[in-house]
């Protein structure tokens, strides 16, 4: 299919009817400031303004903008008509809305794919000495089962996008063959593509010296866990920690279900890329590797990092969608469906029983937090008195726990949103493990999948547990021992005030350090 249009802009007569109108752009679908108010609306958590989003796609950094595309319904709250929502950010905290990048036309939907910037245009898409921004995305075929990869480029930063007039550039002819996430390969001087193979759960790698003609090299899998179809993959290295100098290659792969907490999931494996294979890491000291999870909720999905992070920077960042397939049309939020997470920041970090991907919140989220308010506690054996810093955790809030608890301690940190809803984070030490109860969080009706525990594994560093914790309007991110394991969660409290508490079941907390932000809003003025 050949388009020379800029940008293509649905007609709203009919929604099953698109055209095309040459250069013409939507308008952006900003951020109201009643938009606010609207219930369980996030407030430091990327949303759009309205209709349904899924995965995050696209991610790049160019000319000071981080960019974040998203698979986007321009015509209702529900999954349907995917195209490429857009929203870019200076800070990875206030988000601008830009018009739709690229619409669902000529029956093909945009599907999920990723983003570069072609620094020696390799491509031939740049002008005036400038990169070009490249997508490559899958194309859905809605009237046959047909999927394939394909470009577009953009010459203004991202504002405007045309599609390549030869696509699609990788096809295989097979119904699933979907989510393409393209990087440069220094080593080998060619871009090199990670596709999942969905129903054969494999990813297979390609090369190109151009982004428009590829070339098969490997395929990993099956491997880890199989139970649901494989998506969204993607392959980078990582600093290992404490080893200076040190690098390994972290390959994603997202599950449509099988999840630890059921449902759709994010796993992942560590080992080496040559350029043409990945290869596997040898197992932990205690025989096979088990399945790796990059979080241990219900709601983390679909993760890709950023492409062309400055090497000044040298972070390598991601985020996931907060959803989870089982429930993402029901959820009872209007007239938005789905958030991201927070951005973090990764690393690896090897234990005794393997490697951890080690999440941490992106520093410049620092900027949202106001004053703080800390408590130092001893011998805590029943209920602690956190009366110093309730005042911060009443509404939107951050905070961080230093715990020295027995070996044999059982103990619960508890949002309280009312006098009938809490969500509990026990936290057992002798069984190694962390739960998150949102079986009385509020709103759960909505979907019979959606009440219930996540179970996280914990161990003790040097006889500590750390909790990091980032609560917004509708959500509980929380990230364990630094990072190590996280959970992410939806909630639907009735009520918006908050009151913290902390409470032994058995043993005793030896000392307790506790530091709470009350959080601003990421999209006020």
């Amino acid at each position: 299919m050949k388009s020379t249009a800029s940008v293509t802009r649905a007609c709203h007569n009919n929604i099953a009817t698109f055209c095309i109108l040459g250069i013409l752009v939507a308008a952006p679908a900003a951020l109201s400031a009643d938009a606010y108010t609207e219930p369980w609306r996030p407030q430091f958590h990327f949303t759009p303004a309205k209709n349904w989003m899924n995965d995050p796609n696209g991610l790049v950094y160019y000319d000071g903008e981080y960019h974040l595309f998203y698979q986007y319904n321009p015509f209702g709250d529900k999954w349907g008509h995917m195209s490429w929502g857009h929203a870019v950010s200076r800070d990875l905290v206030r988000w601008e809305h830009l018009p739709v990048a690229l619409y669902e036309e000529n029956d093909v939907m945009i599907f999920s794919g990723s983003a570069v910037v072609d620094w020696k245009n390799t491509s031939g898409f740049g002008r005036d000495g400038k990169p070009p921004l490249i997508a490559i995305y899958t194309g859905n075929y809605t009237k046959k089962p047909l999927q394939n990869q394909n470009l577009a480029f953009s010459a203004d930063r991202g504002r405007t996008w045309t599609k390549y007039e030869g696509n699609p550039a990788l096809d295989l002819g097979e119904k699933d063959f979907r989510d393409p996430k393209v990087f440069w390969h220094d080593a080998t001087r060619r871009w090199i593509m990670v596709v999942a193979w969905p129903s054969h759960r494999n990813v297979r790698f390609y090369a190109s010296p151009n982004l428009k003609e590829w070339t098969h090299l490997s395929d990993f899998g099956p491997a880890g866990s199989t139970n649901g179809v494989w998506e969204c993959p993607d392959l980078f290295p990582l600093a290992v920690e404490n080893q200076p100098g040190a690098r390994k290659w972290a390959l994603i792969v997202n599950v449509g279900s099988g999840a630890p907490a059921g449902g759709s999931g994010c796993q992942y494996f560590v080992g080496d890329f040559d350029g043409q294979r990945f290869t596997l890491d040898a197992p932990g000291i205690h025989g096979a590797e088990p399945v790796s999870w990059a979080d241990w909720a219900r709601d983390f999905y679909a993760a890709v990092s950023w492409s062309d992070v400055p090497r000044r920077d040298s972070r390598r960042i991601w985020l996931g969608w907060m959803s989870n397939w089982d429930y993402a049309n029901d959820v009872p939020t209007s007239p938005w469906r789905s958030a991201m997470t927070i951005p973090r920041a990764l690393t690896l970090r090897k234990t005794e029983d393997g490697w951890r991907l080690v999440q941490r919140p992106v520093k410049e989220l620092e900027t949202l937090r106001g004053p703080a308010s800390k408590t130092a506690l001893t011998r805590v054996t029943a209920e602690a008195d956190l009366s110093a810093v309730r005042g911060a955790t009443t509404g939107l809030f951050e905070l961080e726990a230093d715990l020295e608890p027995t070996t044999n301690a059982v103990f619960d940190l508890t949002v309280q949103t009312g006098a009938a809803e809490k969500t509990a984070l026990r936290v057992n030490v002798p069984n190694h493990e962390l739960t998150l109860d949102r079986a009385r969080s509020g709103v759960t009706a909505f979907h019979p999948r959606f009440a219930g525990a996540a179970k996280a594994p914990i161990r003790l560093i040097d006889g500590h547990v750390k909790l990091h914790l980032f609560v917004d309007a509708s959500s509980l991110e929380l990230f364990i021992n630094d990072g190590e394991a996280t959970q992410t969660s939806l909630l639907f409290p009735t009520g918006s005030a908050r009151r913290l508490d902390l409470q032994m079941a058995q043993g005793e907390l030896r000392r307790a350090r506790i530091t709470a932000w009350p959080l601003a809003s990421a999209w006020r003025p």
